[in-house]
């Protein structure tokens, strides 16, 4: 794709996509236009990177609409002072954004090929900020001690969809601090976001519905047969 095709595709995403769906905050339309996601999209689907839609990155895994990932950035409200906790690095992108709103970002990536390349990309993006492990972020906080080096954090985002946010996942938050999910099963998601007003007080607020591909790892809800 021409630099020129690069530039109208990306301003089009922005204004035809990403604005209709209610992200009007300019510091995140700034970060949209700054950080490349054609430089996160697998080579053969690069033509494809500004499209509506979520795209394969192999594996069974996706990265989510632009949309989507727009929506929840805007959401959390994030501060340049914060520590973030990713669960689901994917292609890097979605880490890339907000290593360029925060502080510091740990994500965790389950597939080892995937962390590997998302930490590539980043590197040679120049996004310093941001520290791929490659982890099951289900199991980081099931275990014994349920906790993930560098905890608390202030902001905890899952770049794709569960069945329900596991209560241990919560006490990685700070007093103050905010997560973000999509819960729900199909037809049905909701954009989740918790805040934690202190030791034992969350605040759940569920804004707006959409549809994403599950997180690996994390269990799903018993199915009731009649």
């Amino acid at each position: 794709m021409h630099i020129t095709d690069i530039r109208t595709a990306r301003f089009n995403m922005i204004e035809q996509q990403i604005r209709p769906w209610n992200v009007l905050d300019s510091s995140i339309l700034d970060a949209l236009s700054v950080v490349r996601r054609e430089d996160f999209v697998p080579e053969e689907h690069r033509a494809l990177a500004f499209a509506d839609m979520e795209l394969p990155i192999g594996h069974g895994q996706y990265m989510l609409a632009p949309r989507v990932e727009a929506r929840m950035l805007q959401d959390l409200h994030l501060e340049p002072t914060d520590s973030v906790l990713e669960i689901g690095t994917g292609s890097g992108y979605m880490a890339a954004l907000l290593g360029h709103r925060a502080h510091h970002v740990v994500s965790l990536e389950i597939e080892p090929s995937l962390a590997d390349a998302a930490h590539h990309r980043l590197r040679e993006t120049g996004v310093r900020n941001v520290e791929v492990r490659i982890a099951d972020g289900s199991a980081q906080v099931g275990g014994a001690t349920g906790k993930i080096e560098g905890g608390p954090f202030d902001v905890i985002v899952l770049s794709g969809s569960v069945a329900q946010i596991p209560t241990a996942l919560l006490q990685q938050l700070r007093v103050g601090g905010r997560l973000a999910a999509i819960v729900g099963d199909l037809p049905v998601m909701r954009a989740t976001f918790v805040r934690r007003n202190s030791g034992s007080d969350f605040t759940n607020t569920q804004p707006w519905d959409t549809v994403a591909p599950r997180l690996l790892g994390f269990p799903e809800l018993p199915r009731f047969h009649f």
